[in-house]
């Protein structure tokens, strides 16, 4: 069974850049796709960015697409999201999950997730 820890998090300004890690553990990382979603207070857990197998194929919100990157160290068993240019509307607490192979942007499709890191953008 897959465990996955986030770090990176922490309060910044708006315009500035974050690295989200997340490590997983407990799985043969390098089958299982994995994504990005978020939260804010008070709304639904919505789809960030997903990442294939190889980390050839990646997907993204467009509330994201060119400030958000998504990428993988199969080495290491590690997701990184780097996060350019960030909107105070990028608040929220941001969580890491796996499935086995194919990436998804639907949240349900998703079988492990992290506890969750939370990014603060002020204005």
């Amino acid at each position: 069974q897959a465990q996955l820890v986030e770090s990176g998090g922490g309060l910044v300004q708006a315009g500035s850049s974050l690295r989200l890690s997340c490590a997983a553990s407990g799985c043969f990382f390098s089958m299982y796709a994995m994504g990005w979603f978020r939260q804010a207070p008070g709304k639904e857990r919505e789809f960030v960015a997903a990442i294939g197998l190889s980390g050839n194929n990646t997907y993204y919100a467009d509330s994201v697409k060119g400030r958000f990157t998504i990428s993988r160290d199969n080495a290491k068993n590690t997701v990184y999201l780097q996060m350019n240019s960030l909107k105070p509307e990028d608040t929220a607490v941001y969580y890491c999950a796996a499935r086995k192979f194919l990436p998804q942007i639907a949240r349900d499709e998703y079988d492990y997730w992290g506890q969750g890191t939370q990014v603060t953008v002020s204005s």
